[in-house]
């Protein structure tokens, strides 16, 4: 084995929200170096107050006194060079982040994309090239406490697409992070499977101000999540992606629930899944919609969908009608409140089968 391949990795994370901290900091806490690149003032607040990540009962609380935390990209380049970046933004900050990474795409490792969405990595290949992008995810559950402090709330894993060169050295020191990763040699499966779990009472939830374990009592909204589900499922297989399993997270029964069981039967089965995973917590979303940023995921998820549907001939009523309200609440075009609680008043937008 080279020295390369066993010698601490030189990475670069982009950003100290939840995932960044989590990912970036465990390859820190496990001896490997991690530059993290964050807006000025909070990179200033997290260098004075370091790192924090409470893996919960049995590990505890651990802390990275001083991190390396730099405020941009010009000023994190001379501390290189590095093996790989992490790129864990939301999808919606994806376009202007690249942008300001173009002036420096000749300096810049292979990036590992563990953002949720399936354009994401396309659009980084445009930006920096075919060869630059490592697909990855997080299955993890992971809440923010504030800028570099976070708490593990369900620990499943990450994959990390192994076709990439870098990909097994990757997989390996995540092992050793603790991070429980997998390698995948189908990263559209892996991406898209992901994805999946994504939707689930998602955008139901943000527009009407329900819990999932909400959405997910009542019937006709049950409905209305297995059809999204069944349209994204329909969306893979016209385009050859199988379902896989995700570390912690059995996507190929979830999937086989959603397309097989009648619903009087699924619904149990998926409601406990739901509960336990989220139980009241409100998803994303939901928490993008009352963030004051005027910014959701919603386009780049429920909306993918409907885009790839377009192109391999799939309909998508209630992806697209789902996207097209988030999107104007989001906007302010509808009213944040003009659906809370009033289930019915969704329904009536969803087109029938």
């Amino acid at each position: 084995m080279s020295e390369a391949s066993t010698s601490p990795l030189r990475l670069l994370c982009f950003g100290v929200g939840a995932i960044g901290t989590y990912v970036g900091g465990s390859y820190a806490l496990a001896g490997h170096r991690v530059v993290f690149i964050e807006r000025p003032g909070v990179a200033e607040e997290v260098r004075a107050r370091g790192l924090t990540i409470d893996f919960g009962p049995g590990v505890g609380q651990r802390r990275i006194d001083h991190p390396e935390v730099v405020p941009g990209i010009a000023e994190a380049l001379p501390l290189g060079p590095f093996d790989a970046a992490i790129m864990a933004v939301k999808a919606f900050d994806t376009g202007p982040l690249l942008e300001s990474l173009k002036p420096h795409a000749g300096l810049l490792p292979p990036v590992i994309s563990f953002q949720n969405g399936v354009e994401n990595e396309p659009r980084i290949a445009s930006a920096l090239g075919e060869d630059r992008v490592i697909p990855g995810t997080v299955t993890t559950t992971v809440g923010r406490k504030g800028a570099g402090e976070i708490v593990v709330e369900r620990l499943r894993g990450i994959g990390i697409a192994v076709n990439h060169p870098l990909g097994p050295r990757l997989v390996k020191a995540a092992a050793e992070a603790g991070l429980r990763p997998r390698g995948y040699t189908n990263p559209a499966a892996m991406k898209w499977s992901k994805m999946i779990t994504n939707l689930i009472a998602n955008a139901s939830s943000a527009i009407l101000d329900m819990t999932p374990a909400q959405i997910f009592a009542d019937r006709c909204l049950y409905k209305i999540e297995i059809r999204q589900l069944r349209e994204a499922l329909r969306v893979m297989q016209a385009m050859n992606i199988p379902v896989v399993d995700l570390p912690g997270t059995p996507v190929r029964a979830l999937a086989w629930a959603v397309s097989s069981l009648p619903l009087a039967l699924s619904r149990p089965l998926l409601f406990r899944a739901v509960g336990k995973g989220r139980g009241g917590k409100m998803p994303s979303f939901h928490i993008d919609l009352h963030s004051g940023r005027g910014k959701s995921e919603v386009g780049y998820l429920n909306g993918a969908v409907v885009r790839y549907g377009e192109k391999y001939h799939i309909s998508t009523p209630v992806n697209r009608t789902l996207t097209e309200i988030l999107i104007k609440m989001t906007a302010g075009e509808i009213d944040k409140n003009a659906y809370a609680h009033r289930p019915e008043k969704l329904l009536e937008k969803i087109p029938g089968e």
